[in-house]
């Protein structure tokens, strides 16, 4: 599960990630990443990282949608360490996640999240 404070809620973050940060689009979802507005690292009051989900009725029904969500939330909080402090991410799901395993979204994810970070190729 995602802790509280490393969720997005408002729509204004929302729209800084997407408008703002950098995109890696990948078949089943899309992320985007806006880095921390800290410039020197890891200070003692830097913001955690925080994400957002959007999952459409694109991707099915409201339980498939739900099911997507609960993945995405799982797989983003075992990769917040990777995530510079104040950064802010939107994970777009898109309309195939509905029917994509754990694995596949793992497997995109990741390759998004190194791809964003500059991290080596997969």
């Amino acid at each position: 599960m995602l802790p509280t404070e490393h969720r997005l809620r408002r729509r204004e973050d929302f729209a800084a990630a997407v408008r703002r940060g950098r995109r890696a689009g990948r078949p089943l979802l899309v992320v985007h990443l806006r880095s921390g507005t800290d410039p020197h690292g890891t200070g003692d009051n830097a913001p955690p990282p925080r994400a957002g989900f959007v999952v459409s009725r694109a991707v099915g029904n409201a339980v498939v949608r739900n099911r997507v969500k609960r993945r995405l939330r799982h797989l983003m909080g075992e990769r917040l360490s990777q995530l510079p402090p104040g950064s802010l991410v939107v994970v777009r799901a898109l309309p195939d996640a509905g029917d994509a395993g754990h694995d596949s979204l793992a497997r995109d994810l990741d390759s998004a999240l190194q791809r964003l970070l500059g991290g080596p190729p997969t």
